[in-house]
């Protein structure tokens, strides 16, 4: 190994690992068209030898600024507090680690127009944007200027500079609802999410689904915002308003834990007098008591497919469209 304080060059990494100075540079820079075999080996050389990629030279080597946008249309509060960022943010993370390429963070709940300054002001190479809350004016301006990806399918999925990476919502909250019904409840309530989410949309629309292919009318919805808070304001008028039903669907885990306990201090047993499910699979789910029934999304594939999309758009490299990841559910004794 060469000592610590000599710069190692992309001529010596090539030269160790037995391939060209462009193959070095193209894995350092995250193509995703080489060998993952070379890759491999390339990689393993880079960390032998504490390869550093100068980002400065590249940057005006490439016209590049060597960085990518996460921006997040949330408050401070919700985006640490909802375990659902956390695990997108690793995996995007995970995938621009050894990229050459920086994330940037920006929570831009308040004031669009500072974000698309920042956006457009050259200090970054591709954006990463929710989905959720995000006008499509906005998200229109912004792909005609640089590369974007959506997390999560964008309102107009017909936008042809919209590239996306989403997971199966209408299918998965299809599944957990036929899972209710297979159960033998014909009463089911819903506490949806908010009504600008496309996510939101689509998992109202797989529980309806699942109660049109039983033949069974919908129970009664009422509305949720995606947070504990909103779950517990849910469980309430559901209680409140007397609603007759045997099982809950929240349209996300975060409000599902927060009616189990509205439920509990109502004196109904779950799942005995009540059933419950939600969705997203965080790792609290597991811990609920009893344990929550639910839906998995692979957020940090999620994330890692985000990063990858952005990465290959910057490179040049085509990029499908839209990709919608498969969610798996997971049964526990909620229900």
């Amino acid at each position: 190994m060469l000592p610590r304080h000599s710069a190692v060059t992309l001529e010596q990494v090539a030269r160790q690992a037995g391939v060209s100075r462009a193959t070095v540079s193209r894995i350092v820079n995250g193509v995703s068209t080489v060998d993952p075999a070379l890759a491999e080996r390339v990689n393993v050389v880079v960390k032998q030898l504490g390869y550093v990629p100068n980002l400065s030279a590249r940057s005006l080597a490439s016209r590049r600024a060597g960085a990518v946008a996460l921006v997040v249309p949330e408050d401070v509060e919700r985006f640490f507090g909802d375990p659902f960022f956390g695990a997108l943010v690793a995996g995007i993370q995970g995938k621009m680690r050894g990229s050459g390429f920086l994330l940037d963070v920006l929570i831009a709940a308040d004031d669009p127009r500072q974000t698309s300054d920042l956006l457009l002001g050259g200090k970054v190479d591709a954006a990463i944007l929710f989905s959720h809350r995000i006008e499509q004016s906005f998200m229109s301006m912004m792909s005609a200027s640089l590369p974007v990806v959506l997390a999560g399918r964008p309102t107009d999925a017909t936008e042809p500079t919209c590239h996306y990476v989403d997971v199966d919502n209408r299918g998965g909250a299809e599944l957990v609802t036929r899972h209710l019904l297979e159960r033998g409840h014909r009463r089911i309530a819903m506490i949806r999410g908010p009504e600008d989410s496309p996510a939101a949309v689509d998992r109202l629309q797989g529980y309806l689904d699942a109660h049109e292919a039983a033949g069974i009318e919908a129970g009664p919805i009422v509305a949720g915002d995606f947070t504990s808070a909103g779950g517990v304001a849910g469980a309430e008028r559901l209680l409140d308003e007397s609603a007759s039903c045997t099982a809950v669907f929240a349209a996300n885990d975060l409000m599902a834990i927060g009616a189990m306990g509205v439920l509990r201090k109502r004196g109904l047993r779950i799942p005995d007098d009540i059933a419950i499910a939600g969705f997203d699979d965080v790792p609290s789910a597991a811990d609920t008591v009893p344990p929550l029934t639910t839906v998995r999304q692979p957020s940090r594939e999620q994330g890692a497919a985000l990063a990858a999309t952005a990465l290959a758009l910057v490179a040049g490299e085509p990029v499908e469209q839209g990709q919608v990841l498969a969610t798996e559910l997971i049964v526990r004794e909620s229900t």
